[in-house]
């Protein structure tokens, strides 16, 4: 039996080291930073964190480390409105880690260390078999092993639970995945990884979801930063533009605006609506610092929303 609404995110958790340059050191140089933080972040969890505190009913698999970082963001998790029975504490490794700079105009580079992220195995997906088969959608990225992201997929392709994939980071995807994917919602960078297209205009981007709708997906969400989104669905498609607001950190913006989307797609908001709520989502993030601390919750969204109009 389907529970109507249930969402279940499957993906990563990291522990983000953040620091402030005015601009990207090069090769050999040394540069002096300021608001370091320590934040928790991984695409996974921000994107849990996000259809949390938006208002999904939602549970989150995932792997941490045996260590003190990993039971922080758990009590974290928990208390964003996650279900985080499915998150494995992984004896013997350490929870992953992201070392983030951020230069002046925003703009971030990022190294990871997968840690226990990497220990989300197939069997371990495997394992949570009905919790993915009785959910209404399953939301994923790529921060996990790719031959994970493809077990859930078919568990949820055989029992109609609609399959989400946000392809980041940016690589190449099999067929056989992109056949089992219902919506996906890459980046410019991520639809010409996927596609050959690069997407510098809405006519690339209508090329380009032209080419995943043909891989067998029936809706394309390409995200294009400031100018909004190119939403095509069985190839019909229009750019819904985002909101303007002063940027001061776009770390997990893409993050909340996947969580927040499909928390309205699962009310069974119309695809424009849902889009709007999720840009409304995704530009209350950008003036905040930090991944997790700059996602906003439900009554958020709504003022920022009612506010324009």
């Amino acid at each position: 039996m389907k529970t109507t609404g249930k969402l279940v995110v499957l993906g990563s958790i990291n522990a983000d080291h953040i620091l402030n340059l005015e601009s990207f050191p090069q090769p050999g140089e040394t540069l002096t930073g300021s608001q370091y933080q320590v934040a928790f972040g991984g695409k996974g969890a921000n994107q849990a964190v996000a259809a949390g505190r938006s208002g999904a009913d939602i549970a989150f698999i995932a792997c941490v480390g045996d260590d003190d970082t990993g039971r922080r963001v758990c009590t974290q998790l928990a208390s964003d409105n996650i279900d985080i029975s499915p998150v494995e504490t992984i004896e013997g490794d350490s929870t992953g880690v992201a070392l983030i700079f951020v230069n002046a105009e925003g703009e971030n580079v990022i190294g990871i260390s997968a840690g226990a992220n990497s220990a989300l195995t197939p069997q371990r997906v495997t394992a949570r078999h009905d919790l993915i088969a009785q959910a209404s959608a399953l939301l994923m990225q790529l921060e996990s092993p790719v031959e994970s992201v493809v077990a859930a997929a078919k568990i949820a392709h055989q029992n109609n639970t609609t399959v989400i994939l946000n392809p980041a980071p940016a690589r190449e995807l099999s067929d056989e995945l992109l056949s089992l994917v219902d919506i996906i919602t890459p980046n410019e960078t991520e639809a010409e990884k996927l596609t050959g297209v690069k997407v510098a205009t809405d006519e690339d981007a209508a090329q380009a979801a032209k080419r995943l709708h043909h891989k067998g997906i029936g809706t394309v969400i390409i995200t294009l930063g400031s100018r909004g989104v190119w939403a095509s669905r069985d190839g019909q498609g229009q750019r819904i533009p985002g909101f303007k607001v002063n940027a001061v950190d776009t770390i997990a913006a893409g993050d909340t605006f996947n969580g927040a989307l499909v928390t309205a797609l699962l009310e069974e908001k119309p695809l424009p609506d849902a889009i709007r709520f999720a840009h409304a989502a995704a530009a209350i993030a950008v003036t905040r610092r930090g991944a997790q601390p700059s996602v906003p919750w439900r009554h958020e969204i709504d003022d920022f929303l009612q506010q324009q109009g």
